[in-house]
């Protein structure tokens, strides 16, 4: 440096020792500074120490010489305590060079750096806090500084901070929360520590109201709490755990919509089970805010319902999400757009504020991070909660989706089950705009290895067959591009035949019951091994579920017609052996004893018909029906037909039921 030029009103003895290389001459300038100072403050004399600090500033502090920077650094250190109180006047001038020097290559001079700001920080309390944003910036990067020395520094620098923050009623919290929002998604374990450490501290300060912001944050927080620092994760966790508890304590100043994507995204293994409490929290305290979400919720929420005992923690919490999520649907979100409208406020035009937009796209980015780009996310027009509407479509897809994957946990196909039959209950309108796309998938469900699993898709599926919504025209019920799984209705049989069947005595049943029946039938025809194993069980289930009589006639009805012979008398012979046998047909057995009604007559009749594909269970109905005289005749019919261990069997099945309770009866006339 030239130190023949002019740099009054410092001398040029201050000049050298400030350019020297030695400490213990610089400090000795610095108190010359100090000193000269003081003279300027009780003169009044603001130009001089403006320009003492403008030179210190640029031929010192910002000088390429590494000495002079560090006699810069300390001289406007000294010029800070010199002015005191007044300090607040030139605190640009005083910081911006100290702040340029925290990038210095030189560890020491970063280190005199962090000297220097700690001790103007120190004088100007609070005044310092319209800087605020440049000195968190400043101390985020020294926060990771290789440096033990120049780390040491900052860390008590960002103490004497956060202690002028907390006793302070005027921090800028909408200006500093950009800068948090951008410098929480460092990588970096020492800066994500300072910025936690950061929102512990504002979280914790009465005046400020942190909440506010959190969606703006939380994202970046649950990156965090994926670090693989346990410490770090602790941290997160205490932080998450306070705005939690916050959460619960206000629930109606939260902005639970903006942040429900968020819990979805980072629903993955690492940080799960918090993803899943909150989202617990937020179903139960924001109750149908979050409808619009649904779709994403419960992809994450699904496959958590089949973890074993060492995730027994997630899987409860998940459980309790999907159980509180589901008693949110009603029957009003089965009404018109229009006329869900019609009872709310009018929402707004729907777009979405610059700030939403902001969040929406980091959520993007998060969202490609994790791998969860293949979840569908739904944002609602209006945050209005009057107008909250249920996004029907998305939860069906996602559902269907779940049920496709032969990957999908038993729990949670029972979950999926659980959820369709819950929204043919509360929602039937729509829900059958969607049954045609469902219901192969269901059909096929019924193979599935799982007892409890075929129940529920039984439930279902009646459900569809009985519902009053489902009632519609009956041409076109079978059409399909599926040939595997659908059964074309004979001709001469399809018309008319809903109401053919169907007693007055029972349940009425839609147009989609017959479509069942059909298909059910074929099912059985391509899977033998399905009707062998399971056929009985899923028949007897129906008929609990939608009256025995109308299973047994209509499928009596749909076997009259059958082209496979084979297939006829084997699903013959099992219809009857439950009909004789099942508990459940315990009231269709007293009615086909006692044919002194239309109805019953009417039902015999058509058994019957069906019945001669198979003579032994031709004969045992008109032994349960008391019709002896035509049993005797049949039965001499045996001798001509073809004997085989098949027919053996079932006949000697017949002889072992003969003598049991089912064909006794109160009158023993016979009739022809």
């Amino acid at each position: 440096m030239n130190t023949e030029k002019d740099f009054s009103p410092l001398t040029p003895n201050i000049v050298r020792a400030l350019n020297d290389k030695l400490y213990e001459k610089r400090k000795v300038a610095a108190l010359e500074i100090e000193k000269l100072v003081r003279e300027f403050v009780a003169q009044n004399n603001s130009a001089q120490i403006r320009h003492v600090i403008q030179t210190l500033a640029n031929e010192f502090a910002l000088s390429l010489h590494p000495h002079s920077r560090k006699g810069g650094l300390i001289g406007l250190a000294a010029c800070s305590i010199a002015l005191g109180k007044d300090s607040g006047l030139y605190l640009k001038e005083l910081i911006d060079p100290v702040l340029t020097c925290f990038n210095d290559s030189d560890s020491r001079l970063r280190y005199y750096a962090c000297e220097a700001l700690y001790n103007i920080v120190k004088v100007a309390r609070g005044a310092v806090l319209p800087h605020f944003n440049v000195l968190f910036d400043g101390l985020s990067k020294l926060a990771a500084d290789p440096d033990p020395n120049v780390k040491s520094g900052s860390e008590l620098l960002d103490r004497l901070l956060k202690d002028i923050v907390t006793e302070s009623n005027k921090f800028d919290l909408v200006a500093f929360v950009p800068l948090l929002r951008e410098r929480i998604y460092s990588n970096n374990q020492y800066a994500r520590q300072f910025i936690i450490s950061w929102i512990h501290v504002l979280e914790s300060v009465p005046d400020i109201n942190l909440l506010d912001y959190l969606p703006e944050i939380l994202d970046g927080l649950f990156q965090i709490l994926g670090d693989s620092s346990k410490e770090i994760r602790r941290m997160c966790e205490v932080v998450l755990g306070e705005f939690l508890k916050e959460i619960k304590k206000n629930p109606s100043s939260v902005k639970f919509a903006e942040m429900a994507n968020i819990l979805v995204i980072h629903s993955n293994d690492l940080i799960q089970l918090t993803s899943m409490t909150w989202m617990r929290e937020f179903i139960q305290l924001a109750g149908r805010v979050v409808l619009p979400y649904s779709s994403g919720i419960l992809t994450a929420v699904l496959p958590c319902l089949s973890y074993d005992d060492r995730k027994k923690s997630t899987k409860e919490a998940a459980s309790a999400c999907n159980h509180s999520l589901m008693k949110l649907v009603t029957p009003e979100d089965d009404e018109d757009d229009e006329e869900s409208q019609t009872k709310s406020s009018p929402p707004g035009d729907g777009t979405p504020s610059k700030k939403e937009g902001d969040l929406n796209d980091s959520l993007n980015e998060s969202q490609d991070s994790v791998g969860f780009s293949n979840i569908s996310f739904f944002t609602p027009a209006s945050s209005d909660r009057s107008a909250v509407t249920l996004d029907l479509d998305g939860i069906v897809q996602v559902l269907d989706r779940h049920l496709h994957d032969s990957s999908t946990g038993m729990m949670t196909r029972i979950a999926v089950l659980k959820w369709l039959y819950h929204l043919y209950i509360k929602t039937p309108r729509k829900m059958f705009k969607h049954t045609d796309s469902l219901f192969p998938m269901l059909l096929k469900t019924l193979s599935d290895e799982s007892d409890e699993v075929i129940l529920k898709d039984l439930e279902v599926l009646a459900e569809i067959a009985s519902s009053p919504a489902g009632q519609t025209d009956t041409s076109g019920l079978c059409d399909n591009s599926d040939s595997k799984t659908v059964l074309h209705i004979p001709g001469g049989v399809r018309d008319g035949l809903l109401t053919e069947y169907l007693s007055p005595s029972t349940p009425s049943m839609n147009s989609y019951f017959y479509k069942f029946m059909i298909n059910l039938l074929k099912r059985f025809s391509l899977e033998r091994k399905l009707l062998e194993m399971r056929g009985a069980f899923i028949i007897r289930q129906l008929c609990l579920l939608l009256h025995a009589e109308n299973i047994f006639h209509s499928m009596a009805d749909i076997l009259l017609k059958e082209e496979d012979l084979k297939f006829a008398s084997t699903m013959v012979q099992t219809l009857n052996t439950i009909l004789l046998t099942s508990a459940e047909l315990f009231q269709l057995r007293n009615q086909l004893k006692d044919l002194h009604t239309q109805e019953s007559c009417a039902l015999f009749c058509c058994l019957y018909r069906s019945w001669c594909h198979n003579p032994v269970a031709t004969v045992s109905l008109c032994f349960l029906t008391q019709n002896y005289r035509h049993a005797y005749d049949l039965i001499q019919k045996f001798g001509d037909l073809e004997v085989t261990v098949d027919f053996l069997m079932e006949v000697d099945k017949l002889v072992q039921l003969i003598e049991s309770p089912i064909f006794t009866c109160e009158s023993h006339s016979s009739t022809t």
